[in-house]
């Protein structure tokens, strides 16, 4: 027995160089940390802005008549998982495609995820885990389709819209986003837009503009001169849907600062959150005073897009601003929405939800106003007009393919009895229509 005990311990002792071997061999924290920390931060970031979907969800089943809802959260959840197909099958590589000739790369590969069980000597710690990023990054591209949702709403048929969203998730915003977030020609110019007042939100707003132009306004909108109200089914639903959004835009722009692994790196994170909710906080209470003052009372869906411009004012520059200066970015954007809702009504062009004020004009306000940082105005006026001309060509484009070979509008019949029963057979709230 006690031979035994001693030949174990002198084995055990014979191993111990093994063991501080493989201890000096293991990296420290300061090695990994910065990698763990921001793939973590992608991690957080990307469930919240996913939770977004929600939020389009909801803000537009409740801004849409009764007998449209259940069409409209079909287009939701189908738009959000095309995009998230059509991302790993071309668009993650076609946006960030490495070298390339800064505006355009033949690289139509899936993407393809680190092994399982990755090691610290196989990783590339000065950044995060490609399936992180790759997750947080598909994000985006599925809210500008959902911009686009919310505009044509109540007339447009369910299958042209989802083969756009195809065209739009899987080749346009993954090429226009590779001109600036994948290293290209806007990037090398100086076009600065930190989480994407333009590349996300404008984008989405000039695709929603050329549909809404060939698709039309919805009947009986535009009667006599006079616009009629339309009323949503559910404020209460359309103000959850606020909500969600604006919790999820803490990850959109907090996620963007693209590192947490540092002080530095994190207190930069906090300060974004808070100049976010500043924005969006100014935004909504410039809606609240000013329709009070145009139309002597208060009028929530107005609130509701002001809080939304001024989160999307903010996205192109939420680090640089005090909180001061994010007020005033997200005051301007709830200053956009008033007076561009009722313009666009002048025109007649019939956006159901606001989504084109709120995301495009706001987007375009927001990137601009990154010029008051860094002096560039040229490069930001550039990289507004390029993401405009090529977003709302192609859309246009193939909106007009789409009408032509197999029709975008439902026909009179539908638009008046609802989408949701002569696209779906089904309704959203049945007992109503019961009695």
């Amino acid at each position: 027995m006690k031979l035994t005990k001693y030949l174990s311990v002198g084995a055990a002792l014979m191993l111990l160089p093994t063991f501080a071997l493989a201890q000096d061999a293991a990296p420290s924290f300061d090695e990994i940390g910065p990698y763990i920390m921001t793939t973590l931060l992608f991690l957080v970031g990307g469930f919240l802005v996913f939770w977004m979907a929600a939020g389009f969800a909801m803000l537009e089943a409740g801004l849409v008549r009764s007998k449209n809802v259940a069409m409209q959260l079909t287009k939701n959840i189908a738009l959000f998982s095309i995009a998230a197909i059509m991302y790993w099958l071309v668009g993650f590589n076609l946006m960030y495609p490495g070298d390339f000739n800064g505006y355009f790369a033949l690289n139509f590969v899936p993407t393809v995820l680190e092994p399982v069980g990755l090691s610290a000597s196989d990783a590339a710690l000065d950044y995060a885990s490609v399936a992180s990023d790759f997750f947080f990054q598909l994000m985006f591209v599925a809210a500008t389709a959902s911009i686009v949702s919310g505009a044509l709403a109540e007339r447009i048929k369910l299958w042209p819209f989802l083969i756009f969203v195809v065209v739009l998730t899987g080749l346009m915003y993954p090429i226009s986003g590779s001109w600036q977030w994948g290293g290209g020609w806007l990037s090398e110019l100086g076009f600065s837009d930190f989480a994407g007042s333009t590349i996300v939100h404008s984008v989405g707003g000039w695709a929603a503009l050329a549909g809404a132009l060939i698709l039309g306004p919805r009947l009986g909108k535009y009667k006599d001169g006079k616009t009629v109200p339309m009323p949503g089914s559910n404020l209460a639903l359309a103000t959850l849907g606020t909500f969600i959004l604006w919790l999820g835009w803490f990850g959109f722009n907090g996620g963007s600062q693209l590192a947490a692994g540092t002080v530095g790196d994190i207190t930069d994170v906090g300060r974004i959150f808070a100049n976010t909710n500043m924005a969006a906080a100014a935004g909504a209470v410039t809606a609240l005073i000013l329709t009070q003052i145009l139309y002597k009372k208060v009028d929530l869906t107005m609130v509701l897009n002001g809080a939304l411009a001024g989160l999307v004012s903010i996205t192109a520059e939420p680090l640089a601003p005090s909180l001061f200066g994010a007020l005033l970015t997200g005051a301007v954007g709830g200053v956009i929405v008033v007076f561009t809702v009722p313009l666009l009504d002048k025109l007649k062009i019939d956006d159901v939800v606001g989504a084109i004020p709120v995301h495009l004009f706001a987007g375009i306000w927001g990137t601009l106003a990154v010029a008051f940082y860094t002096g560039n105005w040229g490069a930001q006026i550039t990289g507004i007009i390029a993401y405009g001309v090529f977003t709302f060509v192609i859309a246009l484009v193939v909106w007009i393919i789409l009408k032509g070979i197999m029709g975008i509008r439902v026909t009179e019949e539908a638009e008046i009895n609802g989408l949701d029963m002569a696209e779906l057979g089904m309704e959203a709230y049945p007992d109503f229509s019961k009695g």
